[in-house]
C-alpha cells in the first residue's frame, strides 16, 4: 500500500517545480544533485522512497549548458534509483517531451525517434508517463508500455481568448495541416466557454529540403479575431507565414498560441512581425521569463499539473482538470 507521495524536481527552470507542489499540495522532497568530472553525475533522494507514490519533474529542454540528452539521462537515472530503493509507483512528469516529432520514417532509413524515447523509460521501469500537449497524442499513447497521461491546454486557452476575446467574432485556426484536430478541440473549447460559435480555419504547408510551400487557405477569417494554434513555437516561421495569410484576407487581429516555446534572439524578432499582434505560451519548457516583448502573455500549467498530481495519488480521476465546462466529475 502507497504511503505518501514524493514530488522531485529536476528542473532547470527554479519556477515551475515550486508552483507545482503548491497546487499539489505537498512540499517537494529534497534531493541531491552531485556532478563528477567528464561530465558526470550522481542524484538522489534525501528520504526514504519505500512503499512512497513518487512523481519526478524535469523540464526536458535544454538550458543553462545542460542538453536534452543530459537531462533525459538525468531523469531516466534518478527514476531508476527511486525503483531500486522500494518506490511503489513512480510517475514522469514531462510538461515538454523530446523527440515526439519523429514519430514515423518519412525518409529511408529513418529513426523513429518517439518509440525509442518510449523504450528507455519502460527499461528503468517508470510507471506513469505525463506530458502536455505531445506532437502527436497517437503515437505517443501506442509507444510506451506503461501508463501514459495526456494533458492539453484547451482548458487553459479557451479561458484565456474568452477572457481577451470580449463579444468579437472569434476564429481559432491551424497553421498546417498536421494541426487540425488540435485547433478544432480548442474551437470546441471555445464555443463552450463562450457559448457563441466559433470559426475554424486552416492553411496548407508543404515542407521538402527546408522550402515551405502551399497557398490553400480554408475558412473565413474577414474581421475576426483569429488565433493560432500551434503545439509548439521553434522558428516561427509557420506562425508567421499563417498570421501573414490571415492579414491578407482582413482579419481584425491575430494571436498565436502554442503551449511549448523554443525561441531564441533572432525567433523572438520574427515574432514581432505587424501582422502579430500578441503571443500566448506556456511555461513548459521554463523559457518564458527571459521573454521581453511585452506582447507575449505568459500562462503557467502549473495549477494544471498539480491538480492531476494530487488527483493521481488520491486514486481520482484527472479528467475534471482538463473540461472546460467544469462538470466533470
Amino acid at each position: 500500500m502507497m504511503h505518501s507521495m514524493q514530488i522531485f524536481d529536476l528542473t532547470p527552470d527554479p519556477a515551475l517545480g515550486p508552483d507545482v507542489a503548491r497546487h499539489a499540495g505537498h512540499p517537494l522532497t529534497p534531493l541531491e544533485l552531485r556532478s563528477f568530472g567528464g561530465g558526470q553525475h550522481k542524484l538522489r533522494p534525501l528520504v526514504s522512497v519505500r512503499g512512497e507514490d513518487v512523481f519526478v519533474l524535469s523540464a526536458l529542454n535544454a538550458g543553462d549548458g545542460l542538453s536534452v540528452n543530459d537531462l533525459l539521462v538525468r531523469l531516466l537515472f534518478f527514476i531508476a534509483t527511486c525503483r531500486d530503493h522500494g518506490a511503489e509507483r513512480v510517475t514522469a512528469v514531462v510538461p515538454w517531451l523530446p523527440y515526439a516529432r519523429k514519430d514515423r520514417m518519412t525518409k529511408a532509413r529513418d529513426p523513429i525517434s518517439s518509440r525509442y524515447v518510449a523504450q528507455l523509460f519502460d527499461a528503468v521501469r517508470t510507471d506513469v508517463v505525463i506530458t502536455i500537449d505531445v506532437h502527436n497524442q497517437a503515437a505517443f499513447q501506442n509507444g510506451f508500455r506503461c501508463q501514459t497521461v495526456h494533458l492539453d491546454t484547451c482548458r487553459l486557452f479557451s479561458n484565456e481568448i474568452a477572457a481577451r476575446a470580449g463579444e468579437a467574432p472569434v476564429t481559432v485556426m491551424s497553421p498546417d495541416g498536421g494541426g487540425l484536430k488540435r485547433a478544432e478541440l480548442l474551437r470546441q473549447s471555445v464555443e463552450l466557454v463562450r457559448n457563441k460559435p466559433a470559426g475554424f480555419a486552416f492553411m496548407e504547408k508543404h515542407r521538402s529540403g527546408g522550402v515551405v510551400s502551399g497557398h490553400l487557405f480554408a475558412g473565413t477569417v474577414e474581421d475576426h479575431e483569429v488565433w493560432i494554434v500551434d503545439d509548439m513555437i521553434e522558428s516561427g516561421e509557420t506562425m508567421l507565414r499563417a498570421a501573414r495569410a490571415c492579414r491578407e484576407r482582413g482579419a481584425r487581429s491575430v494571436h498565436l498560441m502554442a503551449t511549448h516555446m523554443f525561441c531564441g534572439a533572432e525567433d523572438i524578432g520574427r515574432l514581432k512581425d505587424p501582422a502579430i499582434d500578441t503571443v500566448t505560451v506556456t511555461d513548459t519548457t521554463g523559457r518564458t521569463a527571459d521573454l521581453p516583448d511585452l506582447r507575449i502573455h505568459r500562462l503557467s500549467v502549473a495549477p494544471m499539473i498539480g491538480q492531476c498530481l494530487a488527483r493521481m495519488h488520491q486514486g481520482q480521476a484527472v479528467s475534471p482538470v482538463l473540461d472546460p465546462s467544469g462538470m466533470t466529475r
